[in-house]
């Protein structure tokens, strides 16, 4: 046999060998493979998976809503007939500003948005009692900061200390919610037990009790800008809603109405009016008259 007949025998066993051990060896048992471009071949559906109807997928798309969107608003309409824990939806006006606002930020949870706002009013709360001016500039508008860094301005001067604890949030009650223009609005009324106490510059108690819990009743306002990417909402204004309320934050609505109530009315002016000079003749020549008469 010549040598390179040989050789090439050699390294067809080779490959033999190595395309045996990489493919295996058929042994009768193996399951036939079906053409993948044949209709009898395509795997039949499984039970678990759900299709959605073209219908829900056009009514979708008809309003210019995503599928997060379609499902935020089950929630909101759910949580507007069956309030779950603190969480509530006071109205039909509030229930539907929240599915303008899912309608109009697909990321928008109001589960999630309420939670959150109750973290926040017991941090805004707690930050406001210590003084804690960077905090509050994090979480509140410029108009609400204002209001607070006042309070905590004056507070100070007069030597005193505050301290403040919310212990519960009973509820959590949506009254309004609006779009206006591309930003969103959610009025939220907080129920709350907290102990508070104030000191004098002497370490006096002058108000509240450190054991005894106390009611507080705030309506707050939040708000955010659709166009922004950052997801947070700010506090933008504060009142008070319970006059039994133990009021330990400004309202920053006040200054608005003590401005309006203070302007004085036109109708008040114009009743203040001289007389016109118009009539002056008349009374003269009413009084050479008489004078005519006696003589």
């Amino acid at each position: 046999m010549p040598a390179d007949i040989f050789i090439y025998a050699i390294i067809a066993a080779g490959l033999i060998f190595w395309l045996r051990n990489i493919l295996g060896t058929r042994h009768g048992d193996e399951r036939d493979r079906s053409n993948p471009y044949s209709s009898d071949s395509a795997p039949e559906p499984k039970s678990n998976v759900h299709t959605l109807k073209p219908t829900v997928v056009s009514e979708a798309k008809s309003a210019g809503l995503t599928m997060a969107a379609v499902t935020q608003m089950d929630v909101i309409d759910e949580l507007s007939r069956n309030p779950k824990g603190a969480l509530e939806i006071a109205n039909d006006d509030a229930r539907d500003g929240l599915l303008k606002i899912a309608g109009a930020d697909k990321n928008f949870d109001v589960k999630f948005f309420l939670a959150a706002a109750q973290d926040a009013f017991a941090m805004i709360v707690g930050a406001y009692a210590k003084g804690e001016r960077p905090l509050l500039e994090m979480l509140v508008s410029k108009t609400v900061y204002k209001a607070f860094d006042g309070g905590i301005t004056a507070r100070e001067a007069r030597g005193e200390t505050q301290a403040t604890e919310i212990l519960s949030v009973r509820k959590a009650n949506v009254l309004e919610a609006e779009l206006i223009r591309k930003k969103a609005q959610i009025t939220v009324r907080f129920e709350a037990e907290e102990i508070s106490t104030t000191h004098d510059k002497d370490g006096n108690l002058i108000a509240g009790h450190p054991d005894k819990a106390t009611k507080m009743v705030d309506i707050w306002v939040f708000e955010r800008s659709l166009t922004s990417k950052d997801p947070s909402w700010l506090l933008v204004e504060t009142r008070s809603d319970d006059p039994e309320d133990n009021d330990l934050i400004p309202d920053t609505d006040g200054a608005a109405k003590t401005k309006a109530a203070a302007k004085p009315k036109k109708e008040k002016k114009a009743a203040t009016k001289k007389p016109s000079a118009k009539k002056a003749p008349a009374k003269k020549t009413a009084a050479k008259t008489t004078k005519k008469k006696d003589v």
